[in-house]
């Protein structure tokens, strides 16, 4: 008896409902338990890639923070330090001078100590060159920023800019400067030296 002709695409479609058929009967007969369990590893495995960059994230931005806060921090050491250096520039440059004026103040003393035996005869041309002396030197420590402390008899004493050499006994309150020894000066608002004063000490009872 004759075999019958199947041709090749009759073939494909038989054997295409046969692995359908399969399939389906595989997925009927599968155990929804055994199911879970499969996807179950998967699932795990997804939430701890998740938690593993969310903590990376976290240290990355803790990381991120530290350095920022450090930044922040030397910018602002670098900044008080920039200031600091300017002002000392500026201090310095201001009081550079100051040793030179505070050796050539005892000079200035005793060209005054002159100028007193000097002055009983005012029409002497020694007299009339050491008044014109005296005024370049004060000319000179004016254009330096020296300043002269006015100090009188009968002045309280002030240990700001008063130096006391020594007391004397008197009727005057204790403190009351009596008389002075040396001139003081300041230099740009800042006290260059102080004035040497006598100042007056309670009278003892019975003398």
């Amino acid at each position: 008896m004759a075999q019958p002709v199947v041709d090749r695409g009759t073939r494909v479609r038989y054997h295409a409902r046969m692995s359908e058929e399969e399939t389906k009967k595989n997925a009927e007969s599968c155990d929804p338990c055994d199911c879970e369990q499969a996807e179950q590893p998967a699932q795990e495995y997804a939430e701890a890639v998740d938690e593993s960059q969310a903590e990376e994230a976290t240290a990355a931005v803790d990381e991120l923070t530290k350095w920022r806060e450090l930044a922040l921090r030397t910018a602002a050491e670098y900044d008080n330090y920039r200031k600091r250096c300017v002002k000392d520039r500026e201090e310095f440059t201001r009081y550079a001078t100051r040793g030179l004026l505070e050796e050539l103040l005892p000079v200035v003393d005793n060209f005054e100590m002159g100028m007193q035996m000097a002055s009983k005869d005012t029409s002497s041309m020694i007299y009339i060159g050491m008044s014109m002396v005296q005024k370049q030197l004060a000319d000179f420590l004016t254009g330096q920023g020296v300043e002269y402390i006015p100090t009188e008899p009968g002045q309280m004493f002030d240990h700001n800019i008063h130096e006391a050499i020594q007391s004397e006994p008197s009727d005057q309150p204790e403190g009351t400067i009596l008389r002075i020894l040396r001139k003081g000066y300041n230099l740009k608002g800042r006290l260059l030296r102080p004035a040497n004063v006598v100042t007056a000490a309670p009278i003892e009872e019975g003398k």
